[in-house]
């Protein structure tokens, strides 16, 4: 038969698959897919089950329920200072994963040059290359995953379409400072370029990290994709349910990408996130501090038990260094091993990476933290009953098993 499509093909088995199969067989607490284990808000809840019963369960409106545009204007404007027309500036999505692939769709050209930032969430390439899009690839370097500025400028240039960004980033927990956003809208500017910004957590930054839209910058708002997520917001992350904000002739765009893509998204969960994104500020304050617990909490286990632990300004995870215990493989090793001798799963950090790229850093390894406070501490309590295992003195025993 006649291949099916090569890309595709050619896309192995996500490292989350195999490192999830691995935790189930191995009854392993699993620290690498980051999703909570929590419930979200109840009133949520209530108001989704609620809204299955009034009579309104056809087809909304393709760009989302006029509800749920309106609390997402106004999220931008409590938050943020920025103002939009929810009738022409909005767009509901199934997810942020269709919102930033139907935003790509929006802009990007067979042959056009989109940037993105290495480490990065696994979607974002295939689907740039699914699109025709040459991708431009800017690594950022470990512990604190600083801007490159020459070598983000040399990736920019006359063909340059758009850059991917995603602040606070996944997996690093890189929360990007004004500085390095203005260094960033400069050149979008002078190449006349678009972005799209995935910022779905953007409500979980912590300590004296703020999470600042590129969007909010002078000049920015007429060439910014901004995308957010009730699902990282909520606490429910197979609701779905994902929001785009940009400039009418931009939404236009994604609303008919969307409808190629979806069409539309559920409407009972649409008015249910409708109501949370009106909720108090508070409670967007206490869900950062209880993810801020949990990190610390992780970090600190982490630690004692000879591991670098990175800093993390932001998002689900933080990323910690396991060059100190001696460990003689790499981080997809260290993270088998690990969930076979200890029962904690993690993610390798090098599969945030090209794998068809060079010197793909192979000595961290990603956790996540959005757990249920019991969940960390069994986490931490198996990290330090088996800290000896884990050192170089005993190494050569581990690999034998």
């Amino acid at each position: 038969m006649k291949p099916a499509n090569s890309l595709l093909s050619g896309l192995p088995t996500t490292i989350f698959s195999v490192i999830s199969a691995l935790a189930v067989e191995h009854r392993a607490i699993n620290l690498g897919q980051g999703f909570p284990d929590t419930e979200g808000p109840a009133d949520m809840v209530d108001a989704a089950a609620d809204a299955l019963r009034d009579g309104r369960n056809q087809y909304p409106p393709l760009a989302g329920l006029p509800e749920l545009r309106g609390a997402v204007a106004r999220s931008n404007a409590r938050f943020y200072g920025i103002t939009v027309d929810p009738a022409r500036e909005v767009v509901v999505t199934c997810g942020a994963t269709e919102a930033i692939t139907a935003s790509l769709m929006a802009l990007v050209n067979r042959g056009d040059e989109v940037v993105v930032f290495e480490p990065l969430y696994d979607t974002y390439v295939p689907v740039l290359e699914m699109l025709g899009a040459v991708v431009r690839k800017v690594r950022l370097a470990p512990p604190h995953w600083d801007l490159p500025r020459a070598e983000l400028a040399a990736a920019f240039g006359s063909r340059t379409k758009a850059i991917l960004l995603n602040t606070p980033m996944n997996p690093t927990g890189k929360v990007f400072t004004r500085d390095e956003l203005e260094f960033i809208a400069g050149l979008l500017a002078q190449h006349d370029a678009y972005a799209v910004c995935d910022e779905v957590y953007e409500h979980l930054t912590f300590g004296a990290a703020r999470h600042l839209p590129l969007m909010t910058l002078p000049g920015m708002q007429e060439r910014t994709i901004r995308i957010g997520s009730a699902g990282k917001s909520f606490s429910m992350t197979g609701w779905k349910v994902g929001y785009v904000t940009a400039p009418a002739p931009l939404a236009d765009l994604v609303t008919k990408a969307h409808q190629l893509l979806t069409f539309t998204v559920a409407p009972n969960l649409q008015r249910a996130v409708a109501m949370g994104l009106d909720k108090d500020t508070a409670y967007f304050h206490q869900l950062a501090d209880g993810m801020r617990g949990a990190r610390d909490t992780l970090a600190d286990g982490l630690a004692r038990a000879g591991l670098s632990v990175l800093p993390s300004d932001g998002s689900y995870f933080l990323i910690a260094d396991i060059a100190p215990l001696g460990f003689a493989g790499d981080d997809v090793a260290f993270c088998e091993q690990m969930i076979r001798d200890v029962g904690v799963a993690a993610i390798p950090v090098s599969a945030f990476y090209d794998s068809r790229g060079t010197d793909i850093p192979a000595r961290y390894v990603r956790f996540a933290f959005c757990k249920k406070a019991e969940v960390i501490a069994g986490a931490v309590a198996r990290l330090q009953s088996v800290r000896e295992r884990l050192c170089a003195g005993n190494l050569a025993e581990i690999q034998k098993r």
